[in-house]
């Protein structure tokens, strides 16, 4: 087994995608719509999905907002430089919801941003984490 996508409900599909793109880097692998159960799935990730796992954006078409609940926590990212990434996001148009630091009671550095539905976006810099 391996792990192959992890979905989100998003509520403007094209300000997700450009936001997953233009702003983290990812590529848009794949895009289709289903006409039938209106609704469209876009793939993205910073690999082709046969070599690792992407995030699958789904706009149900008429739906622009959802509860995002408290269950859900966050997607990581691995990143070089955690300071010069949020620098970075944040000349893109990104919204930077914590800076970069340690993490509470530890020495791994950490920064959260945040996408345009409010999904959290951890970022864990190179080499400051155990595995």
């Amino acid at each position: 087994m391996r792990m192959l996508h992890t979905m989100l409900r998003v509520g403007n599909l094209e300000r997700s995608i450009a936001f997953y793109t233009e702003v983290l880097g990812m590529r848009l692998l794949r895009r289709h719509d289903y006409p039938d159960g209106k609704f469209t799935l876009a793939f993205v990730g910073y690999q082709d999905e046969t070599d690792g796992a992407v995030i699958e954006l789904t706009h149900n078409w008429g739906v622009e907002q959802y509860e995002l609940g408290n269950a859900y926590g966050h997607i990581a990212l691995e990143v070089a430089d955690a300071k010069k990434a949020c620098d970075d996001i944040r000349a893109r148009g990104g919204k930077v919801v914590r800076e970069a630091g340690p993490m509470k009671h530890g020495s791994t550095v950490i920064a959260f941003v945040e996408d345009p539905d409010g999904y959290k976006v951890e970022l864990i810099e190179h080499g400051t984490h155990g595995r």
